[in-house]
């Protein structure tokens, strides 16, 4: 018995912001941008959009994909870092937008890496005997929590949702294990001080520029970050967790066929893949459509790459994240889908 995924969803705001629209409100170019990150371009959430909504619309795909509803799930986990409120959870109200009421429903907070921390957290949970579907979504609307005059934040980052239904069962591949790891001695390199008051229905968004963004939200709780010195932690943790998780589950690192990676950026990305000796046709890359959508972007790079076809039945994936915290960790999945 092990745990499967059994569908995957996505969705993303329809909204998108170009790099040429971000230097009509911030002193930067696409040339400064793409150089330096792999972004072209993100999706940005509507003001009267709340990340329950983008949330909501992933799981809602994910479970057409299962061919199951809301009733067959004993539990749903959103991994995210801007809830729609304070309280209650985010997965309170994607369970009731679904239709759905009394099994258990709580969020996850690790940042960028709430995904990953979310499927080792379920995945425990499952082979425990709690649960026996799952539905785990990795939603944010970082855009609520940017400084739009900090070039060196807000060209970085992204809106939307993915989400997997997760089923425990006798099929043979599924989750193969994980590794999960955090150093809160790091936590001022990267960090929003306050509460997340940018999604919730009090929150007053009077001035909408013609780009439909909040550039006034600034202060209320902006991301602040030291790129430099999180580059090269990042490189260098997500490269000993990837062979962490391959030495601790007995697998050779030749028999990764794709890597399922958080789209932070791209230099990352590259650096990673090259210590696994994968290819850019093994790699997930969506960095440079959606940016960094925080704890999203694991589950839509799967949705990404599952929709176009790519990964066959017994491929075996490594998912890897890393984020503020620092918090980081690695899944190994044996597609079985």
């Amino acid at each position: 018995m092990s745990t499967h995924i059994i569908g995957v969803g996505g969705y993303l705001p329809e909204h998108i912001m170009t790099n040429d629209d971000l230097a009509q409100i911030v002193d930067t170019s696409d040339t400064w941008i793409r150089e330096r990150t792999g972004i072209t371009q993100r999706h940005i959430i509507d003001k009267d959009e709340y990340t329950s909504d983008l949330a909501t619309r992933a799981a809602a795909q994910a479970l057409e994909d299962a061919g199951l509803s809301i009733d067959d799930m004993d539990a749903i986990v959103v991994a995210t870092t801007t809830p729609d409120m304070i309280f209650p959870s985010t997965a309170s109200m994607v369970q009731h937008k679904l239709g759905g009421k009394g099994f258990p429903a709580w969020d996850i907070q690790a940042v960028c890496s709430g995904f990953v921390y979310g499927l080792a957290q379920v995945d425990g949970m499952m082979k425990g005997g709690m649960f026996k579907r799952v539905l785990l979504i990795g939603a944010e609307s970082m855009s609520r929590i940017l400084d739009w005059q900090d070039r060196n934040t807000c060209v970085l980052f992204g809106d939307g949702a993915g989400a997997v239904v997760l089923e425990f069962n006798d099929d043979e591949g599924g989750v193969v294990g994980s590794v999960l790891h955090c150093d809160g001695s790091y936590r001022d390199l990267l960090l929003a001080k306050h509460a997340h008051p940018g999604a919730s229905p009090h929150h007053t968004r009077a001035k909408q520029d013609r780009l439909n963004m909040n550039t006034d939200a600034a202060g209320v709780a902006a991301v602040e970050m030291k790129g430099n010195e999180v580059f090269r932690f990042a490189v260098t943790k997500l490269g000993e967790v990837v062979k962490e998780v391959l030495e601790k589950y007995d697998v050779a690192q030749s028999d990764v066929d794709w890597l399922v990676p958080h789209q932070a950026n791209i230099r990352i990305l590259n650096a990673t893949a090259k210590k696994l000796g994968l290819t850019a046709d093994q790699v997930a890359l969506t960095v440079a459509q959606h940016a960094n959508t925080s704890a999203a972007s694991v589950p839509l790079a799967l949705n990404d790459i599952y929709r176009a076809g790519k990964v066959k039945k017994g491929q075996l994936l490594l998912l890897e994240a890393f984020a503020g915290g620092f918090a980081w960790g690695a899944n190994l999945v044996r597609w079985s889908k």
